[in-house]
């Protein structure tokens, strides 16, 4: 190799490190462009059919948007605050009650085949104590674990001032990307060599129009799973629907993980109630997920791109790992830009090429 080569190597290399040590920023630039990404589809709907500018329409577009969480805001959230801190209290003396029923029926099990019953399960009972005393030991540490496992989960960083400071980053930047998103991406071009550029702008469009599909897809998505939960708890009796409802549909959003989470949470409640009432919110919640994932989402996701469940559950893992929390939660709208890339960028560009030099031989 020639002293340029390898110096272009040292180069790449030096930029993928630096890249790595920049990953948490970089991804948050991400989110940012895929809220910025939610805004242009909407101005587009507004500008499409109102036939405005586009400074105007972003203007309409915002006012909407704030119209719409300020009602949802004074709706919604003031009862899910208070019903998910209940739901929160709930879960050690859930957890006790479970396990309280799992001896038992060890008891009974053991007495019907050995004659007497069998107490090398009884740490059970002591460890977690009984349900109406709100259980102890084991117990709270479950639901005290498990408790603030998910405001982790749904915090940006570990403390409220860092999280509000990265939310206002995001904000700001996805707003002036919206404001002029051709002009950022003709910027971020001319990082690519003058003869591929038009190539990379065919796949940044795609890429675009991808998540696009994704974001419209997911949030009727969300709001059909939240409604069929909300009807469903509601005929079986079970409490606390507003907070189990708002969390079946915001949890959607989480591919694999989200789903059994928001599952969680009602069956406590209503195993505290009636232990039947935990069978049938389960059978609810599995019907459900169905109807999102061969109803729902092949009718209004049929232009988007189908994920593979494996690739999925691969990619989440992997971003969580890299990223942390906010890679779990940016793992689909990431494993779809990845596979508008893959697709236009290594196959098309690179590997099919080589498929047609070698059957050419």
């Amino acid at each position: 190799m020639k002293f340029g080569q390898w110096l272009g190597l040292i180069g790449l290399a030096a930029a993928l490190l630096l890249l790595w040590s920049l990953r948490h920023a970089v991804l948050l630039i991400f989110a940012a462009v895929v809220l910025a990404m939610a805004l242009c589809t909407l101005v587009g709907a507004v500008r499409q059919r109102l036939g405005l500018p586009r400074l105007a329409a972003l203007l309409l577009s915002l006012l909407g948007l704030v119209l719409v969480l300020a009602v949802a805001g004074a709706v919604i959230v003031p009862p899910f605050v208070e019903q998910f801190g209940q739901l929160i209290e709930k879960l050690p003396q859930a957890a006790s009650l479970l396990l309280s029923m799992l001896h038992q029926g060890w008891q009974r099990a053991t007495s019907m085949v050995y004659g007497n019953a069998d107490p090398s399960f009884g740490w059970l009972s002591d460890s977690f104590g009984r349900p109406a005393d709100g259980g102890s030991g084991l117990a709270n540490g479950l639901g005290g674990g498990l408790g603030s496992g998910l405001l982790k989960l749904l915090g940006f960083a570990g403390n409220v001032g860092t999280a509000l400071l990265q939310s206002l980053f995001v904000v700001a930047v996805a707003l002036m990307v919206a404001a002029q998103p051709e002009a950022y991406r003709e910027a971020l071009l001319l990082l690519a060599p003058s003869f591929y550029r038009r190539r990379l702008r065919q796949a940044l469009l795609h890429c675009g129009e991808a998540l696009s599909a994704w974001m419209v897809g997911v949030l009727i998505s969300c709001v059909c799973v939240g409604t069929l939960a909300a009807i469903g708890l509601l005929l079986l009796g079970v409490k606390l629907v507003a907070a189990n409802a708002v969390l079946a549909g915001l949890l959607n959003v989480i591919p694999n993980v989200g789903p059994t989470l928001s599952t969680l949470f009602p069956m406590s409640v209503a195993l505290l109630e009636e232990p039947w009432k935990a069978v049938a919110v389960l059978v609810l919640y599995v019907v459900v997920q169905s109807l999102e994932s061969y109803v729902i989402t092949p009718s209004v996701m049929h232009h988007q791109l189908n994920l593979l469940p494996g690739f999925t559950l691969m990619a989440q893992l992997l971003f969580t790992v890299v990223f942390g929390p906010l890679g779990l939660l940016l793992a689909l709208p990431l494993a779809v830009c990845l596979q508008v890339l893959i697709r236009e960028l290594l196959i098309h560009d690179i590997l099919d090429p080589w498929k047609l030099q070698w059957r050419s031989r």
